[in-house]
């Protein structure tokens, strides 16, 4: 349970003790709110940073409007509340602000609530090093956010000389603390320099930042201006430093403005700019046209989102004024009987299961399970010429070209699609391999844990599906599973999983979590296409992402070969219309030939084509590099993991080793 207000620090939780500031400080697209700069995350200003507030804050930006919008998808939905509870009744898009139409102050109260983070600033002019409370924020030019900043008046400069004007501009100190579960904290600069002890000239006294280097921090020095004492940032690096920091986290989590009551774990030192610092944990799916049953469950959900649990108890039995509130909230009835609202309002009623229940029903989850019905329904190409546009799903099955590779097996044109992303929480120094690993180390965007709603995105756009022959896939990937070079992937995978710096795997069967041999063919397709494809599409490499449908049979579901090569946007609804038109057979049979010949060769070669990890390496990808298979961030699912050219083509290796291709020979095409 999270602390309240009252019990923050007065010293280091300073803003407690600043004047609160309501203005607009920056922008930022959907996508990067949920991928790179949510709740919890730190996102650098022109002059200082901020970090989104929690939920909780988001709640009194939406009660400013009459109806708060929803995401209606009951895939994703059920998902987020076997993670996080029951009590998630809905998913909702960002508050953005629409563009203002001359004096218009439409949508002015809206947007993403904030914190300055980190509290503790230093000063450009005079190396001062203080907390928030010591500046002054100014911003004369209120249609000119990106001049917010903080300065400090009266600053003497380095020379002694006060500096005329505002104040010299201040900057963030770049040194936090964290620890594995998830919790931030400012740098305790004071004790740090005082090792551990208390000013014995001031109470507050006053401190200086000095960089030995320009640029780098690690380069710093500590000094007290009271009583003299200095103390370099370069004792805290590395596990010998680590032990000289604080040995018990204080549990705070900034972006709540809150503590937890316990932590055991030991805090270390990360510097603002770090790439561990926020993982964010989502989950994804592409809308696709929902069934009879899917419709009825998803008028559960409108109703917990529209009308809230207290409505629905209260009216629950009177069916009449039910689907009177139901329409004054926009919600349509039309082909619903009074028997299917009933049954919706019970569902919407059902008492939430234990946490203890949760939890070991999501031992087993696998977000394998979010594919599947996309799978299968893609093979269903009778379905095709009825789907709804309402679902924002066109697909076509496109004719073969008689002399693309007979191992692709179809081809189906994704005209238009939509996909829908939610945020479940976030992590921090390592990230979870699934959101379910370890439940207890995804840190809560609400005080109590128990979110009522999660931010949620919608991505429009359009792509190429494609097919390989399962049986096929199947005999290549027996022959590959015996193969020494499968034997050293694996083994590197282990250790990869057990050198991970948190202890998130430490309970979890590696070979698990390792995919299929059938997974690396795809993948590394995928990645061959997209580098082709940004080529001839009208679209940057950066913009074109992949989804692969590659798992073995299972009891639960059958196996799997295919990849969906797609672009989306959260902000316009639809694309250009050029990735699409690469489906056109002669079109995508040049373009398969011209993406495989180029990935039989790379600049890095004998190296690059030879490259097998063995012990003590830990690199999870084999024939592949940034020469020939690597993607950007945004386009790769697996951040450039599990790739290896040899298997999907033939190719000569400096060891003598070689493994079947599944596309064979680069010069048979």
């Amino acid at each position: 349970m999270l602390s309240t207000d009252e019990e923050l620090d007065p010293i280091s939780d300073a803003e407690k003790n600043a004047v609160k500031n309501r203005a607009k400080v920056g922008s930022a697209r959907p996508s990067s709110l949920l991928y790179t700069y949510g709740p919890g995350a730190i996102m650098d200003l022109p002059h200082f940073s901020i970090m989104p507030a929690g939920l909780g804050d988001w709640d009194r930006i939406w009660q400013r409007r009459t109806h708060i919008p929803t995401i209606i998808e009951p895939r994703l939905l059920k998902v987020v509340r076997d993670h996080l509870g029951r009590q998630v009744d809905s998913l909702r898009p960002y508050p953005w602000q629409p563009q203002r139409m001359g004096m218009s102050t439409e949508g002015s109260d809206l947007g993403i609530p904030a914190r300055v983070f980190p509290q503790w600033l230093r000063c450009t002019g005079c190396d001062y090093l203080g907390p928030l409370p010591r500046f002054h924020y100014t911003n004369t030019q209120p249609f000119r956010p990106d001049h917010a900043e903080f300065t400090h008046k009266n600053c003497p400069g380095r020379g002694g000389k006060p500096k005329k004007g505002p104040g010299s501009p201040a900057v963030p100190a770049q040194h936090l603390l964290t620890c594995t579960n998830g919790h931030l904290d400012e740098f305790p600069y004071s004790l740090w320099v005082h090792r551990g002890k208390k000013c014995p000239k001031a109470e507050l006294p006053d401190l200086k930042m000095r960089d030995a280097n320009v640029g780098k921090s690690v380069g710093s020095t500590i000094a007290c201006a009271s009583c003299g004492q200095t103390r370099g940032m370069a004792e805290a690096q590395g596990s010998i430093g680590r032990e000289k920091l604080p040995q018990k986290c204080r549990g705070r989590h900034p972006h709540l403005n809150a503590f937890d009551k316990e932590c055991e774990a030991k805090p270390a030192l990360i510097m603002m700019g770090a790439s561990n610092l926020w993982f964010a944990s989502t989950q994804s799916v592409i809308v696709i046209p929902r069934s009879d049953a899917e419709e009825k469950d998803a008028l559960s959900d409108r109703l917990r989102a529209a009308l809230g649990i207290e409505q629905i108890k209260q009216f629950g039995s009177q069916i009449a004024v039910i689907k009177a509130l139901a329409t004054a909230n926009g919600i349509d009835l039309e082909g619903f009987t009074d028997g299917d609202i009933a049954a919706a309002v019970g569902d919407a009623l059902t008492p939430a299961e234990s946490d203890e229940e949760r939890n070991k029903k999501l031992e087993g989850w696998d977000p394998v399970e979010l594919l599947v019905p996309e799978w299968r329904y893609l093979q269903k190409k009778t379905l095709f010429q009825q789907q709804p546009n309402a679902d924002g799903l066109m697909v076509t099955e496109m004719t073969r070209d008689s002399d693309l590779h007979p191992r692709i097996s179809r081809v189906v044109a994704v005209n238009k699609m939509k996909k829908v992303n939610a945020v479940f929480g976030f992590t921090r120094l390592d990230e979870m391999d699934r959101v379910n690993d370890l439940p207890g180390r995804l840190v809560t965007l609400t005080r109590d844990r128990r979110p009522k709603w999660v931010p949620a995105t919608e991505d429009r756009g359009e792509g190429i599906f494609l097919q390989l022959d399962l049986a096929a896939v199947d005999n290549w990937e027996q022959s590959i599973s015996n193969t020494p070079l499968w034997e050293a992937h694996r083994a590197s995978h282990e250790r990869n999983f057990r050198r991970r710096f948190s202890e998130t795997a430490k309970d979890v069967e590696p070979d698990s979590r390792l995919p299929a041999p059938r997974y690396w063919l795809l993948h590394t397709l995928a990645h061959t296409l997209i580098r082709e494809m940004a080529m001839s599409s009208g679209y940057g490499a950066a913009s074109l992402s992949e989804r692969i449908y590659g798992w073995t049979r299972t009891p639960q579901r059958e196996a799997a070969a295919g990849l969906l090569i797609c672009t989306t946007a959260s902000d316009s609804a639809g694309t250009l219309g050029g990735l699409v038109a690469l489906s056109e057979p002669d079109r995508l049979r040049r373009l398969v030939v011209a993406a495989l010949r180029r990935a039989a060769r790379c600049s890095s070669d004998p190296v690059c084509a030879s490259r097998v990890p063995s012990d003590p390496e830990d690199f999870l990808h084999g024939a592949a590099c940034h020469c020939c298979a690597f993607a950007s961030e945004t386009s790769c699912e697996k951040a450039n993991r599990f790739l290896d050219r040899r298997f999907l083509l033939d190719l000569p290796s400096a060891t003598g080793e070689t493994v079947p291709g599944f596309f064979g020979s680069a010069d048979a095409l």
